[in-house]
């Protein structure tokens, strides 16, 4: 049976799917996992947005490889996202300096976030990521009551102190009836690139075990 969306949540429109890549704390990878998902996603055929929600560290520009900022669409009023490698790109990084410091408090944080989701003109998308703000916080609720998740993405590192943070993102998105569609581990391993051999840095499986 259809899942009734979280309530509040209104669907984006041109937006069919909404995939949201979360983590309990930073410094996972959060954001190069989501961007390489959207780019998997892409090469499967699919039309695929990225909105980055990360509004202090937002990190998509710089792994997209984009410049310039965007601009206003035929009706004056939604921005238009900027595209790249077949993906629709959206951040608060395209619209202020790299070395901006972005001093915001919460609710406007979240309303900032809220016209990323509404005021942008996607266009048609078979699949929205959003690259989440780290942990699990007011912000993060806001973003997953406002808009209807398909799913979410939990990213983690292997080692302890970082599973804790992720079983967080797992009962919020829980708590507003999300499925969680799996737990990325990354930072697995280090590959050694001269004798091959493999060093389990953080140690290895513990995401696995978790999920």
């Amino acid at each position: 049976a259809p899942r009734a969306p979280a309530r509040g949540a209104r669907p984006i429109e041109g937006v069919d799917k909404i995939i949201a890549v979360a983590s309990g704390k930073g410094g996972v990878g959060k954001s190069t996992t989501a961007c390489n998902l959207a780019l998997g996603l892409a090469r499967l055929g699919l039309k695929v947005g990225v909105l980055d929600a990360d509004v202090f560290g937002p990190s998509m520009p710089r792994l997209f490889g984009l410049r310039g900022k965007p601009s206003l669409g035929p009706d004056g009023q939604k921005l238009l996202p900027i595209e790249a490698y077949g993906v629709k790109v959206m951040s608060i990084g395209l619209l202020v300096e790299d070395n901006a410091a972005i001093v915001w408090r919460g609710p406007m944080v979240a309303s900032a976030l809220n016209q990323f989701l509404r005021d942008v003109d996607w266009g048609q998308l078979d699949v929205l990521v959003i690259d989440m703000p780290p942990g699990t916080g007011d912000v993060q609720l806001t973003i997953a009551q406002n808009a209807p998740m398909a799913g979410a993405v939990i990213v983690s590192t292997p080692q302890d102190l970082s599973l804790i943070d992720a079983r967080r993102a797992v009962a919020m998105f829980k708590q507003v009836e999300t499925p969680i569609l799996g737990i990325v581990e990354n930072m697995s391993y280090f590959l050694c690139p001269h004798c091959g051999g493999r060093s389990d840095v953080f140690g290895h499986g513990g995401a696995r075990h978790e999920a």
